[in-house]
């Protein structure tokens, strides 16, 4: 790509930019988002950017919707002011978890999130640990696709476990967790759940499969919510004679009583990632330390732009 990289944000994802802009040794462009007095967005860039090489760091967290809407009219404004190519950095993938019918009569609002970002004008999109790996395929652009798990086990790595078990939260995480059990050289274990069909972030813990007695026991999961899930497998574990229960994941949502939960539950430690910004409640709490993926978003951004291999970061 010939035109020269320039990086913005928007205003879910400004901190995560800046330490993103320190590593590129760039500064992040100047852009002005503001909302109307109806609540309309409005969008003006304040630099010449035609023919250059676009990246817009906007995370769909909450509040979704808003933040969306701000990402696509940010690349409405970049596409009519005539950038080389639009690549849409989104840390958090929003709405990944409506990526299938699940019951009858319901939308697949994934795949209609991809076909939004692709009308609005992104040519290429980038994010991290998507719900589903399938959801690339929801898109008619290049997705690259990148993984928090090299930093979150560096950070695991330098702790002293002798018998650690590394447990998904659920049958669907196991290739995940399995990976960071083969990296930190350690047992695997599920939790197996049922979820109550009518009540979404309901879930009850039905049974363990792993050794836990005496054991340190390491929680995997791409993202934590409610912390619903998260704490009824750390009380189950527990239940079972588990030494310490730990966890980890990259996107932070803590919606509800997340906060609350994690800190009645029997969990020593929860690390996540800066995907999303954390609450000044989340921020204030002792069990929960987060790390920046600053770095690696912006060496992913510079192989993007220089033409060169994002896969083998991860190799």
């Amino acid at each position: 790509m010939n035109g020269e990289l320039k990086l913005f944000s928007g205003r879910a994802s400004r901190t995560l930019t800046e330490g993103m802009s320190a590593y590129l040794g760039t500064s992040t462009g100047e852009l002005q988002i503001t909302d109307f007095s109806d609540g309309e967005i409005s969008v003006q860039i304040h630099e010449n950017i035609r023919g250059r090489d676009c990246f817009l760091v906007q995370s769909t967290c909450t509040p979704s919707n808003a933040n969306l809407m701000e990402l696509l009219i940010m690349i409405d404004a970049f596409r009519r002011a005539s950038a080389q190519r639009i690549t849409a950095v989104i840390p958090y993938f929003g709405y990944a978890r409506q990526d299938r019918k699940v019951q009858p009569r319901v939308p697949i609002t994934a795949k209609l999130v991809a076909n939004l970002l692709g009308a609005a004008g992104a040519d290429r999109i980038l994010s991290m640990d998507l719900h589903a790996g399938q959801i690339q395929g929801f898109f008619d652009i290049p997705v690259d696709h990148l993984f928090a798990a090299p930093v979150l086990i560096e950070y695991f790595r330098e702790r002293s476990w002798s018998n650690l078990s590394v447990f998904s939260p659920d049958a669907g995480g196991v290739e995940r967790a399995r990976a960071f059990a083969k990296r930190l050289d350690a047992d695997l274990g599920i939790i197996d759940k049922r979820r109550e069909r009518e009540k979404d972030n309901v879930a009850q813990v039905m049974n363990v499969i792993g050794e836990v007695e005496g054991r340190d026991v390491l929680i995997v999961d791409d993202l934590i919510d409610t912390a619903g899930t998260l704490t009824e497998g750390a009380k189950a574990l527990v239940d079972r004679g588990a030494k310490a229960v730990y966890a980890c994941c990259t996107h932070a949502v803590f919606s509800g009583q997340a906060i609350d939960q994690i800190e009645d539950s029997g969990l020593k430690e929860v690390l996540v990632t800066d995907t999303i910004p954390l609450s000044p409640r989340a921020q204030e709490c002792p069990r929960i330390q987060s790390l920046s993926i600053a770095r690696l978003l912006g060496e992913a951004v510079q192989r993007i732009h220089s033409e060169s291999s994002v896969s083998s970061l991860f190799v």
